[in-house]
């Protein structure tokens, strides 16, 4: 992977790299839109640029990448590429824009290092840049071929919008013309790309909520954010009938179908991936064990409860429990009040554990999860926005 020369370079330097590129970034991203100000219509997220969450998960990428290439030389992280990769395709994210990152994140690295960036490290570091670059080109075309039709956003009509929790509503939209539509698995997300109010386009990614079986809709809930700029509009604006533009869908968090026990895990409105998992299983009469947690601030804001609840009843080998910060607790269902807790659970030493919800829910649950004996590698998570899981 990494050339001889420029091996010892980069672990040499990974530390203060390492530490500086969180300075770096942000630096990074002000040079590349004022030179290209069209990336943010329809690309990148201005919202996730002020909170910064854009900038910590492009740090934690390079820096989780290149301690890859030094202590696993023969291989890559597929894992890290593959989520990366599969964001990028639901953007339309193309190979001639690579070139243009390369220019402007190495910009900010020399203005960061100054005399201290020599020749030599700045080769190396651009060797880094190339191999993650090369890698994600290569599977986003090969998950641009997998689709079936080649248009990064086709329109999409509301035909149904229903509030189903404390400031959650589902919407369900159907196509709005004949492009080809591309089925979905459970776990999966698309992008909606609308324009704000002053005109620029901007976009949100939400994963799949209802039964993905019927590739005709696409189905998902999403949780009012007051003080955003895009969950606002669709509340309060869209009205069946109104179309958008929605990608194809994308995403590798999606159940294996090896039989093995499974373990779905969620917090808030991280249960729309279990909700769609659960109601594709249970149309398709899966026998499987499936151990169903959920964790909320109380019951009222359990998006998709009735629709988790029949999915579960209608699962033979499934349980559902619950867990209420506040407020009463539920009389049909399994409940305790707190957080959740795994600390007296007997899951299967095969089990595969899927995750979702904040990351504070998702770090504690993880840990729980390896000392009730899940392997690390049977551990799976889905992070909502950029991916700071590796910048933590």
């Amino acid at each position: 992977m990494l050339s001889t020369q420029s091996r010892p370079v980069i672990e040499a330097t990974l530390p203060i790299i390492a530490e500086r590129i969180s300075s770096i970034t942000p630096d990074f991203y002000q040079r590349m839109f004022a030179a290209h100000p069209e990336l943010l219509d329809g690309i990148f997220s201005r919202s996730n640029q002020k909170n910064g969450q854009q900038q910590q998960a492009l740090a934690g990428s390079i820096a989780v990448f290149a301690s890859h290439l030094l202590n696993h030389p023969e291989t890559l992280p597929e894992t890290l590429l593959a989520r990366i990769a599969h964001k990028h395709a639901s953007l339309g994210v193309v190979e001639e824009q690579y070139p243009i990152v390369y220019e402007h994140l190495f910009a900010a690295i020399a203005a960061n290092l100054g005399d201290a960036l020599t020749e030599e490290i700045a080769n190396a570091w651009s060797e880094v840049y190339w191999l993650m670059a090369h890698a994600l080109i290569k599977i986003e075309k090969g998950l641009y071929a997998q689709q079936a039709n080649k248009n990064i956003y086709s329109p999409w009509k509301l035909v149904s919008r229903q509030e189903t929790a404390t400031n959650s509503v589902t919407f369900v939209f159907e196509p709005a013309d004949d492009t080809p539509v591309t089925e979905a698995q459970p776990g999966q997300f698309v992008s909606l790309r609308m324009p704000m109010a002053d005109g620029v386009r901007q976009v949100r990614q939400y994963t799949l909520s209802g039964n993905v079986s019927d590739s005709s809709q696409r189905t998902i809930t999403v949780k009012l954010d007051a003080k955003g700029e895009f969950t606002p509009i669709l509340h309060g604006s869209l009205e069946v009938g109104d179309t958008l533009e929605i990608s194809n869908p994308y995403g590798d968090l999606v159940i294996d179908e090896s039989g093995a026990p499974l373990v779905i895990a969620t917090a808030g409105i991280g249960c729309t991936p279990s909700a769609a998992a659960l109601a594709t299983l249970a149309e398709k009469g899966s026998e499987r064990t499936i151990t169903v947690l959920h964790a909320d601030q109380e019951v009222s804001s359990w998006a998709l409860r009735a629709q988790m609840v029949e999915s579960v009843d209608r699962l033979p080998n499934a349980t559902l429990t619950t867990w209420f910060e506040r407020g009463d607790l539920p009389a049909d269902v399994k409940s305790a009040e707190g957080l959740m807790n795994l600390a007296h659970a007997d899951f299967a030493p095969n089990s595969h554990v899927y995750l979702c919800g904040p990351l504070p829910f998702m770090h504690a649950v993880r840990g729980q999860a390896l000392a009730a004996g899940i392997p690390a590698e049977h551990i799976h998570y889905e992070v909502f926005g950029p991916d700071v899981w590796l910048a933590v």
